[in-house]
């Protein structure tokens, strides 16, 4: 129901400012600007998304049906299982959906977006399969989907690729605060939802996981800090991308040994791609077509400018402002945020503070709106619940850590 409401609310507020400028300072034309940007956003949620992501789907969801047939999904999720059933207790703890979850998570964090997509497609379509209300999200589903919108991520390849190009003197000095507000954003994640499902976190699997995790996102950025910065963008590239081969050679190994018929496993499994992708489409299009409309009528702006002369008031320093467009537009588009993201550091600088601003903001969180419409979408949920309202929370709180860490690091 939730989602019914924003949806509504980016048409009505991006007409009712574009009306107040047409009347109020004649400009004639704001509503062609709305309606071909309709237009420009249907064919971005088709041409450069949905179709896109098909060869992809297809592709790894074949992988996918291999690494079942031969075991491999539930092996992992009965590693993953104590933890998991922790986090997702009415997900059984050998259930496919665990090592589905975590193949989503761990090529998340290793900034392989075009896999990750895949797995956590699958992984929400396993869950559907535990729903007892097919049109409502689960407990299970709200948990992974706002886990899978905290962005968590150890390197923040595109980002400092971005500021490289764009001719930083340091391009991976933000992946630090990068990493830090991600996972505070996804700690956040889980207390949010663990706190509204009433699940207890205060044990000893829990703590464990979550104590094993840090520890290992700290050693693993105390080595990549001792590193030259065309060092860490050459590891960050060549770690993610064996890792990724390596599962898929590990899984036809694993089929070979199996005496599986392996291609006619892997099209059988990639059937599906299409399919789920021809299905996401309505909700991409409605939900990016309202973003769009509300971003071309201005009324990003004005909420910018709002909130620039509320902080203002406040007397604190206002330095990070310039780079709030970015914040806002996270949780709406990732590519829009990405464009204010290159936009902002061509006008102040790449190693300017509102320059290494963006970079943190574009990179402790991830795209909510877009992650419900695609994820929700693929397995027809309706009622969303409070999922939206507790990841932006998480956005809300990855702002503000962001805030906190460029202070620290650059100011």
């Amino acid at each position: 129901m939730a989602l019914n409401y924003i949806w509504v609310a980016f048409f009505v507020v991006a007409f009712l400012v574009a009306l107040v400028k047409l009347i109020a300072f004649g400009d004639t034309e704001i509503f062609k600007t709305i309606v071909e940007g309709l237009f420009d956003s249907s064919k971005v949620a088709v041409i450069d998304i949905a179709l896109p992501l098909a060869g992809v789907m297809t592709f790894f969801l074949g992988l996918l049906n291999i690494a079942e047939k031969i075991g491999a999904i539930n092996a992992i999720a009965r590693v993953i299982g104590p933890f998991f059933n922790k986090l997702f207790p009415e997900v059984p703890k050998d259930h496919p959906a665990n090592g589905q979850m975590i193949m989503n998570f761990s090529a998340n964090m290793l900034g392989l977006d075009n896999a990750a997509t895949p797995f956590g497609l699958k992984a929400m379509q396993s869950l559907q399969e535990l729903n007892p209300v097919k049109d409502t999200a689960s407990n299970a589903q709200i948990m992974f989907l706002v886990l899978h919108t905290s962005g968590l991520q150890i390197i923040p390849l595109s980002i400092m690729a971005q500021r490289a190009i764009l001719g930083a003197q340091n391009p991976a000095d933000v992946f630090i605060p990068c990493v830090v507000g991600t996972y505070i954003t996804t700690v956040v994640s889980v207390l949010v939802v663990a706190f509204k499902q009433r699940l207890n976190l205060f044990n000893t699997v829990v703590l464990g996981w979550l104590g094993g995790i840090t520890a290992f996102l700290g050693i693993t950025l105390w080595y990549l800090s001792q590193l030259p910065k065309e060092q860490v963008e050459e590891v960050s590239k060549v770690v993610g991308n064996v890792l990724l081969f390596g599962v898929i050679v590990t899984f036809l190994a694993g089929a070979v040994r199996k005496k599986i018929d392996i291609f006619d496993t892997f099209i059988e499994g990639a059937k599906s791609g299409f399919e789920t992708s021809v299905r996401i489409i309505p909700y991409l299009v409605g939900m990016l077509v309202a973003i769009g409309a509300f971003r071309n009528a201005g009324a990003m702006d004005y909420l910018v400018d709002g909130l620039k002369y509320l902080i203002g008031l406040t007397g604190v320093n206002t330095d990070f402002t310039d780079a709030l467009p970015v914040a806002l537009m996270k949780p709406l588009s990732g590519s829009g945020a990405r464009a204010l993201m290159i936009d902002a550091m061509k006008q102040f600088g790449p190693d300017s503070f509102v320059g290494r601003m963006v970079c943190i903001f574009q990179g402790s969180a991830d795209t909510t709106f877009y992650i419900v419409a695609l994820y929700f979408g693929s397995v027809g949920i309706k009622k969303t619940r409070y999922a939206i309202v507790a990841g932006l929370i998480a956005d809300f709180v990855g702002v503000l850590a962001g805030i906190g860490l460029g202070y620290l690091f650059f100011h």
